[in-house]
């Protein structure tokens, strides 16, 4: 199920907003605790993303990419994907993983990989600007509003998909819990903030709620009484 997939992610989750750290992602990496990478494209992805009806070639902007199947799945649609992480070890998992040799290139964003369609730039995401996503024509966000604190919610939507330019499409999958039940990350994003963030410039098109709590055994076991995964389609208004 989607939903099993994407609440993978909280495995071996630490408590606090210490995850907002770059040092907190980066140990996680190096220390292996990526429960939140899946060895499998996500099914929602590969249900809903046709319906944005993209055309060839449309460059597709992946923020905290990780070393997600979901990039290569996209290429394989003939996109050009621009993913965006903050972890060396990921981005060179990641090539490795697909016996790519990506090509190597310095800006001030970061470290650029690049093989054929593909291209990650091992930097900070809030670090990105319109400049180098003026040619994104979708965002694709599955664990990256979710892996963010509130504070950095609010930062990260009125930063970067601020930054994204008119007529961008894209989907988003998120998940719904009671909040005080446990600590993230993964982080309860609620329909109702994500139309309180997003509404101004995007129009929030809900596509898809399932409930996924007897899936996820571990949130059981933390106390968490409900989870939901929702998918959103999101165009930005001229």
């Amino acid at each position: 199920m989607a939903g099993s997939a994407l609440a993978s992610q909280a495995g071996g989750a630490d408590s606090g907003d210490d995850c907002v750290d770059h040092e907190f992602w980066l140990q996680r990496w190096r220390e292996g605790r990526i429960g939140f990478h899946q060895d499998a494209v996500t099914p929602w992805l590969r249900e809903y993303w046709p319906g944005l009806g993209l055309p060839a070639g449309s460059q597709v902007f992946v923020p905290l990419a990780g070393k997600s199947l979901d990039l290569v799945w996209l290429a394989a649609q003939g996109h050009h994907v621009l993913g965006v992480e903050l972890s060396p070890l990921a981005v060179e998992q990641f090539f490795a993983g697909h016996a790519l040799a990506p090509q190597l290139s310095e800006s001030r964003y970061g470290r650029h990989y690049r093989a054929g369609n593909l291209e990650l730039i091992c930097g900070d995401a809030f670090g990105l600007d319109d400049e180098v996503l003026a040619g994104c024509a979708a965002v694709y966000d599955r664990a990256a509003m979710i892996a963010l604190p509130p504070p950095l919610r609010e930062r990260y939507v009125d930063g970067l998909y601020a930054c994204l330019p008119s007529g961008c499409r894209g989907l988003l999958i998120t998940l719904e819990y009671p909040q005080a039940q446990k600590h993230g990350p993964p982080f309860s994003v609620p329909e109702a903030e994500v139309h309180g963030r997003l509404d101004r410039d995007w129009q929030v098109t809900a596509l898809a709620r399932r409930d996924i709590l007897a899936d996820q055994p571990g949130f059981v076991a933390e106390g968490v009484t409900a989870l939901e995964t929702v998918a959103y389609r999101l165009d930005r208004r001229a």
